[in-house]
């Protein structure tokens, strides 16, 4: 038996870059697991971020759907990242799990 491997890693859609004053829907704030500087960052530049939900009406047959994006900058010093998806994500995913895909590897 062949043991499967995982393509990507767990994240967090922790919420919007924001000020103040003003708050940036087109830029969603991203921890990684295990990602705890801002020094681990590197690895991750440029790779594609699935948050994967589930919708009420079925499309192309099924009920899931994803959004997808990039992680694009480092967020502070604690190892947040900042990505850009095609359609910015909606409130609800504020605390819910991400993926972070292992490709395009730039190693």
């Amino acid at each position: 038996m062949t043991q499967g491997n995982r393509l990507h890693v767990q994240g967090v859609f922790l919420g919007y870059r924001r000020s103040n004053a003003n708050q940036y829907e087109n830029t969603a704030l991203i921890k990684v697991d295990g990602v705890r500087s801002r020094e681990d960052t590197p690895f991750y530049m440029g790779k594609r971020v699935a948050y994967v939900y589930k919708a009420k009406s079925k499309k192309n047959g099924s009920k899931v759907r994803v959004i997808w994006g990039r992680l694009v900058a480092a967020h502070g010093n604690s190892g947040t990242f900042r990505a850009r998806f095609r359609n910015n994500l909606p409130p609800k995913a504020m605390g819910s799990q991400v993926r972070v895909m292992l490709y395009p590897s730039r190693v």
